[in-house]
């Protein structure tokens, strides 16, 4: 388990992460969707996900899902470096209704995003550009390439719902444990 702590005069975090959980969580952001949008993560990829923010919700939520962000990805570095013995890739195709999201994905300790989701506007009080400046900051800081492709959809809160369970499939399946593998690189070295 990871424990990791972010104080800013924007955001207060606190945060633990155990990739070797069965997906529990307790999340409290103050941002409602986006809570929602990381216990589907923690229980979609397996990771227990314990994660307290206080930020500075009157002016936006902008400042407190990257700064989320920024942490998740840094437990999850901490908690995946260095790989050895996984599957190294994933990726998943997540249905909701109407939509479908594709992630596939790079344990790499190379971070890149690519996000192709066409969405904008409100899911309620929530600007969802936010979701974007979440992966691009967990990515970052995990050291994981990630793509992240809308299939199909209309209905935006089911849209970005298939967009964090894709990510967090994908994720699970390439941490699936390989003993054949060792270290899953041709460089030796990840």
């Amino acid at each position: 388990m990871t424990e990791l702590t972010r104080e800013t005069k924007e955001t207060n975090i606190i945060c633990k992460v155990d990739t070797k959980g069965n997906g529990t969580s307790n999340i409290n952001t103050g941002v409602g969707f986006f809570d929602h949008m990381l216990e589907a993560l923690s229980k979609h990829s397996g990771i227990d996900i314990e994660l307290s923010c206080k930020g500075d919700l009157h002016i936006d939520a902008h400042h407190t899902v990257e700064d989320c962000g920024i942490v998740l990805g840094k437990a999850l570095k901490s908690e995946i470096f260095p790989i050895k013995n996984v599957e190294r890739y994933g990726n998943a195709t997540v249905v909701m209704d109407e939509a479908a999201t594709t992630c596939a994905l790079d344990l790499s300790n190379r971070p890149y995003l690519v996000y192709e989701v066409n969405v904008s506007g409100k899911v309620g009080d929530f600007d969802v550009e936010l979701v974007e400046e979440f992966f691009h900051a967990l990515s970052g800081n995990a050291g994981l390439t990630v793509h992240i492709i809308q299939d199909r959809g209309r209905n935006k809160h089911h849209i970005l719902e298939a967009s964090f369970k894709a990510f967090a499939v994908a994720l699970r399946r390439a941490m699936t444990k390989n003993d054949n593998l060792g270290i899953p690189s041709t460089k030796g070295v990840l």
